[in-house]
């Protein structure tokens, strides 16, 4: 196995550990008590919407799925030996981010921390909307290439909720940061180097 295809292998290994563990990791807060899940920090009258609980477990529910479903779509081959799983699968996660991705945008304005993380989860959700949905277009059309390009900006932002997870420590732990003025750029650094980084794949893989 030559270097590249090798740092490939590892980048591929690495994109499905992260993408499993954080796709399974709203289960742990299935039964536990509101002070002890992720909204801990939300107040009483959101707590008691029913409509906002509904749609903020929609957004981490289906969100992990996205992941779990999204990172096997990179596989060659899955893609040519399995192409009729790989298109099962390719449905099962332009569902979920469409359920997901308008869950999050509708709880996005609810964010801890106000307007600034607010503004941060709202344009990750539109653009998740928007590159997912051009991907499937794409894909109807029978554009090939196009479909790569798109799939690959959609899940750059559908992995901000691995990136996300992995900030918060850094800045709340390592850089002794309180945790509203971290989660406020955290809103926006989770997803925003993301998408140069999808463009950066896209040239080197894809032309």
């Amino acid at each position: 196995m030559d270097l590249k295809k090798g740092r490939l292998n590892t980048g591929y290994f690495f994109l499905g550990l992260f993408a499993i563990f954080i796709g399974l990791y709203p289960l742990r807060f299935i039964g536990l008590p509101y002070e002890q899940s992720l909204l801990g920090s939300k107040s009483e009258t959101l707590l008691n919407s029913s409509i906002y609980l509904a749609a903020f477990y929609t957004h981490i529910f289906l969100g992990g799925l996205a992941l779990l479903t999204g990172f096997s779509q990179f596989y060659k081959k899955l893609r040519r030996k399995r192409p009729a799983l790989h298109r099962v699968l390719g449905k099962i996660y332009v569902g979920a981010v469409f359920l997901s991705g308008i869950a999050g945008l509708s709880i996005a304005f609810f964010a801890t921390g106000g307007i600034i993380p607010a503004l941060g989860f709202a344009g990750l959700a539109l653009l998740w909307l928007f590159t997912t949905s051009n991907a499937y277009i794409s894909i109807k059309k029978m554009n090939i290439d196009a479909h790569q390009r798109w799939m690959i900006r959609s899940y750059a932002l559908c992995f901000a909720a691995v990136t996300l997870r992995l900030y918060l420590p850094l800045f709340t732990g390592l850089m002794q940061m309180d945790f509203i003025p971290a989660y406020k750029i955290i809103a926006w650094l989770c997803w925003v180097p993301n998408i140069p980084i999808a463009e950066f794949f896209i040239v080197r893989r894809l032309n």
